[in-house]
C-alpha cells in the first residue's frame, strides 16, 4: 500500500512538469473517426478492470512473498499454491504475482491521466499505457495458459486475473491506433517527431465530441454511458461461438478422461485457450483481421489429436469437428459499426 501511494503521489498524479501547457486546443475526435477512443466513458472500464486485477494479483503476491501461508481456491483446492510455488517462480528475482500488482497499479493510475484528447496531446503516455496493457497483458495471459501444461494444475485466481486482463487489450488498442495515426500525420506534415511524442504537436483540425454521453450522467443514463464505453468493439456471432467452443475445448480432456500434461491434453488446453484469447481480442474492430489466426488453431485442433499418442476416439472426433468449425467461423468479418480514419482500410 505504501508503494502504491508513493507511485501515485510522486509520479502519476502530478504528471509531467508543465503538462497543462501542452493541452492545446484542437480536435477531440481523431480525424476521420466516428468516436473518441480517449473519452472518459472509454476509459472508465479500463480503470475498473485494472482495480480488480490489482486486488487479485495482490492476493497472489501475498502468498508468494510469504505474508500468508495459505492461498484459497474455491474450485481447484491446493492447486493455486502448487502453481504459485513452483521452482520456476523461485528462480525469478521477484514475485510474479506482486509484479502483476505493480503493473495493474500503473494501469489503474494511468487510466486517470490526461484529457479526453490524450491520444493527441500525450502520445508518450498512450504509448506506455499501451505497452502495459497489450504486450505485457499478452505475456501475463500466456503464462496463465501455460500452467496446466507446465505445472499440471489450474488456478482459479490466475484464470480470473487473465479474464480481467483479456478485454482490456481490445479496449486499449483503438486509442493506441488513434495516437499512431496522429504521429503518422504529423510526420507527413514535417513536424519534429520528438516534440510531437512528448508534447503532442499541433492539431490537424478543431472539432468537438457531441456523440459521447458524459460519464457524470451515468446515474441518469447508464445504458447510454455503457454504449459509449464499448464503441470500437462489436461481438459477431461467429466470434461469440468461437469463444464458447474454445472454452469447451479446454474442458474436453477431462470429459473424455485424458490425463493432464499428456500431448492430447496439451493440444486441447493450448488450442482452446488461444482460440478464446484470439476471439475476444478480435472483437475489437481495429484488429478484426486477427481472427484468421483461429484458422491455424482450428487446424491444429483438428489434426493434432490424430497424430499423437494417448488420444481417445472421442477426443479425436471432438477435435476434428470443433477445429473445422472454428476455422470456418474465422472467415466472416462480422459487423463494422465505427469509422477509423486512416486505419479503415485495415479493418477487413
Amino acid at each position: 500500500m505504501v508503494g502504491v501511494m508513493v507511485i501515485a503521489l510522486t509520479i502519476l498524479i502530478p504528471g509531467m512538469p508543465n503538462m497543462i501547457t501542452y493541452m492545446k486546443m484542437g480536435s477531440v475526435v481523431p480525424p476521420g473517426w466516428s468516436y473518441n477512443p480517449s473519452s472518459w466513458p472509454q476509459r472508465w472500464i479500463m480503470i475498473v478492470l485494472a482495480f480488480f486485477g490489482w486486488i487479485v494479483s495482490r492476493y497472489l503476491g501475498t502468498f508468494q512473498l510469504g505474508y500468508t501461508d495459505f492461498a484459497a481456491d474455491p474450485f481447484f483446492g491446493e492447486s493455486t499454491m502448487k502453481i504459485l510455488n513452483p521452482n520456476m517462480s523461485h528462480s525469478l528475482p521477484i514475485s510474479d504475482g506482486a509484479f502483476g500488482a505493480l503493473a495493474y497499479t500503473f494501469e489503474f493510475l494511468m487510466g486517470w491521466m490526461g484529457s479526453p484528447s490524450r491520444w493527441r496531446t500525450m502520445p508518450w503516455m498512450v504509448t506506455f499505457f499501451g505497452i502495459l496493457v497489450i504486450p505485457l497483458g499478452l505475456v501475463h495471459i500466456f503464462l496463465v495458459i501455460s500452467q496446466p501444461i507446465i505445472v499440471g494444475e489450474w488456478c482459479t485466481f490466475c484464470l480470473l486475473a487473465a479474464a480481467i486482463m483479456l478485454p482490456m487489450i481490445p479496449l486499449e488498442l483503438d486509442e493506441v491506433i488513434a495516437m499512431g495515426q496522429h504521429m503518422v500525420q504529423a510526420k507527413k506534415r514535417g513536424d519534429n517527431m520528438w516534440e510531437v511524442f512528448w508534447k503532442g504537436g499541433k492539431a490537424f483540425e478543431k472539432n468537438t465530441d457531441d456523440r459521447t454521453t458524459e460519464l457524470m450522467e451515468f446515474p441518469n443514463k447508464p445504458v447510454a454511458v455503457y454504449k459509449s464505453s464499448i464503441w470500437g468493439m462489436s461481438v459477431p456471432w461467429t466470434l461469440a461461438v468461437s469463444t464458447l467452443l474454445g472454452i469447451a475445448v479446454m474442458f474436453a480432456p477431462a470429459v473424455f478422461g485424458v490425463e493432464i500434461q499428456t500431448m492430447p491434453s496439451n493440444i486441447f488446453h493450448l488450442s482452446g485457450s488461444l482460440i478464446v484469447v484470439t476471439s475476444v481480442i478480435c472483437m475489437g474492430e481495429v484488429v478484426r483481421r486477427g481472427r484468421y489466426f483461429n484458422i491455424l488453431l482450428g487446424l491444429v485442433l483438428a489434426v493434432g489429436p490424430w497424430v499423437v499418442d494417448g488420444s481417445t476416439l472421442g477426443l479425436q472426433i471432438t477435435g476434428l469437428v470443433v477445429g473445422l468449425l472454428v476455422a470456418g467461423l474465422s472467415f466472416p468479418r462480422g459487423p463494422k459499426k465505427e469509422e477509423y480514419g486512416l486505419w479503415d482500410k485495415y479493418v477487413k
